[in-house]
C-alpha cells in the first residue's frame, strides 16, 4: 500500500466501501518509467504481488504492501501482451506480441526461467484465464479457438471453436468457465465441456466484439465488456441482465477493461476516451468518475480485499481513498 503503513492499511480495510469513499479516491502513487502502454496486469490472490505486462516488452513484479518494483524482466524476443499469476506468487503465464510465435509461456520470475511452452494458437491470444483451484487455464485467440490447458502438460487438453473474438473466464471454484462472443455468454461445465454449453446468456442484443468477461469474488455476478463501450452485469446463475453501463466505444486495437470491487457492490471501468468510471451494481447509478489526459482505455483491477484499485496506461497508478476528505473518518480521529 502506498505509504507502507500497516496500521493505516488495517484502518482502511475496516472502512466499508461506499460512494463517499469511492469519490475520494485518487492516485496515491504512480510509476511513470514505462516506455509503452501497459497491456495487462494481475494481482496474486494470496500474496501482496502485482504483475504488469507492457508494450515496452517488459514484465514487472511489484510488492503492493510498500509500492516497490521488485523485478523487471524483458521479453524482447517474444514481446508480451497478457500476463496472469499462477497459484505460485512468482510464476506467471504470458502471451507474446511479436506476431510470429503465439505460444504461451510459463515463466519463473524468481530466476527468469521458462518452465514450459504451450503451443497451439495460430493468431494473437486475446483472453487468458487461470483457474485458482487447480493448475488449469484457458486461452482464447483471434484464430477463433479457445484452448483448455493443464500447466503440467505442453499440449492442450481440449479445444472449442468460436464464431468471433472470444473472452474467457473461470469461476472461482474451477467448476465452470464462460466464453463470450457474438452477443452471448456461453457457460460450460469443466467436466463436460465437450457436450457444449449448459447455459447461454444473452446480453441484450449487443453484438459488438466481446473484450473481457469477469466474475465477482463471490461468484454471484459476472460482467462482460464490449467494443461498443458497454459493460453488462449479469446474475451468473440465472443469466439475468441486471445492468448495462455505457462508456465511450473503444478502437479495435484497444480492450475495454472493468473490474468488480472486492465485495461485488461496485464496478469500475475504463472508457474509450481514457477516463475511469465507477457504478453501483445495486442502483445502476454512476458513483464516481475520473477524467484523464489519456486517450485509450486503461487496464483496471481492484486489489483483493483492499480499498485500492490499480490502472495501467502509459503509467501504473495506485488509487486509494483520500481519508482527509471523508467526514466519517475525520470525525473518528
Amino acid at each position: 500500500m502506498p505509504g507502507g503503513v500497516q496500521s493505516e492499511r488495517e484502518d482502511k480495510v475496516s472502512l466499508e466501501l461506499n460512494e463517499e469513499i469511492l469519490q475520494s479516491m485518487e492516485v496515491g502513487m504512480a510509476f511513470r518509467d514505462y516506455n509503452g502502454r501497459i497491456s495487462s496486469l494481475d494481482f496474486h490472490k494470496t500474496s501482496n504481488f502485482l504483475v504488469t505486462a507492457s508494450d515496452d516488452e517488459s514484465i514487472r513484479l511489484y510488492d503492493i504492501s510498500n509500492a516497490t518494483c521488485l523485478k523487471t524482466i524483458n521479453s524482447k524476443k517474444y514481446g508480451v501482451d497478457l500476463v496472469c499469476f499462477t497459484s505460485h506468487p512468482t510464476t506467471v503465464i504470458y502471451s507474446s506480441k511479436n506476431g510470429w510465435d503465439e505460444s504461451l509461456r510459463l515463466l519463473s520470475l524468481h530466476d527468469n526461467k521458462y518452465l514450459r511452452y504451450f503451443k497451439g494458437h495460430h493468431d494473437r491470444v486475446v483472453s487468458l484465464s487461470l483457474c485458482s483451484r487447480k493448475d488449469h487455464f484457458i486461452s482464447g485467440s483471434l484464430d477463433r479457438t479457445v484452448l483448455l490447458w493443464d500447466q503440467r502438460a505442453d499440449k492442450c487438453q481440449g479445444l472449442l471453436r468460436v464464431q468471433g473474438r472470444p473472452a474467457t473466464a473461470y469461476d472461482d471454484q474451477g467448476l465452470v468457465f464462460a466464453i463470450a462472443f457474438g452477443g452471448y455468454i456461453r457457460m460450460f461445465d469443466v467436466r463436460n465441456y465437450e457436450k457444449g454449453p449448459f447455459e447461454i446468456f444473452s446480453v441484450g442484443g449487443d453484438m459488438s466484439d466481446a473484450n473481457a468477461v469477469k466474475y465477482s469474488n463471490d461468484g454471484r455476478l459476472m460482467l462482460l465488456t464490449t467494443m461498443d463501450g458497454h459493460i453488462h452485469v449479469l446474475d451468473s446463475f440465472r443469466g439475468t441482465l441486471l445492468n448495462t453501463f455505457n462508456v465511450k466505444p473503444v478502437s479495435s486495437t484497444s480492450t475495454l477493461d472493468a473490474s468488480f470491487s472486492p465485495e461485488g457492490s461496485y464496478v469500475i471501468s475504463g472508457s474509450g476516451d481514457g477516463s475511469v468510471f465507477a457504478w453501483s451494481v445495486r442502483s445502476g447509478k454512476e458513483a464516481a468518475s475520473w477524467m484523464s489526459t489519456e486517450t485509450e482505455p486503461p487496464v483496471i483491477r481492484w486489489a483483493p480485499g483492499s480499498l485500492m484499485f490499480v490502472t495501467g496506461s502509459s503509467e501504473l497508478s495506485f488509487w486509494i481513498p483520500d481519508l482527509s476528505k471523508l467526514a466519517t473518518y475525520v470525525g473518528r480521529k
